[in-house]
């Protein structure tokens, strides 16, 4: 029975329960985030930028292919990730300024 104890004071410790919970929440988050960039935002961008396939935009140089469109998108989805990461975390984390005498 102890070993079962000491297995409950290592979670309440560590806080191991409230970050499993923040993983699936940011597990849950991430998937709404990346439906908002490919449903909503990168079809707006596409619309801009003449071609429309552009993700899949390549360079070929003798035997190796450079997929440089997906690059793109994909640093494009992680700028707008970050971007809203950065928005929740300066509403949720907000901390009061200390005052310098």
């Amino acid at each position: 029975m102890s070993m079962i104890k000491e297995f409950m004071d290592f979670l309440y410790e560590y806080k191991v329960i409230g970050l499993a919970i923040a993983f699936i929440i940011g597990v849950a988050a991430t998937a709404l985030i990346k439906s908002l960039v490919d449903n909503i935002l990168m079809p707006i961008i596409t619309f801009f930028i003449p071609g429309g396939a552009w993700q899949t935009a390549s360079i070929t140089i003798g035997s190796i292919v450079i997929t440089w469109g997906k690059f793109l998108a994909d640093l494009i989805y992680f700028i707008i990730v970050a971007f809203v990461v950065f928005i929740i975390a300066k509403k949720v984390l907000k901390e009061e300024k200390v005052e310098k005498k």
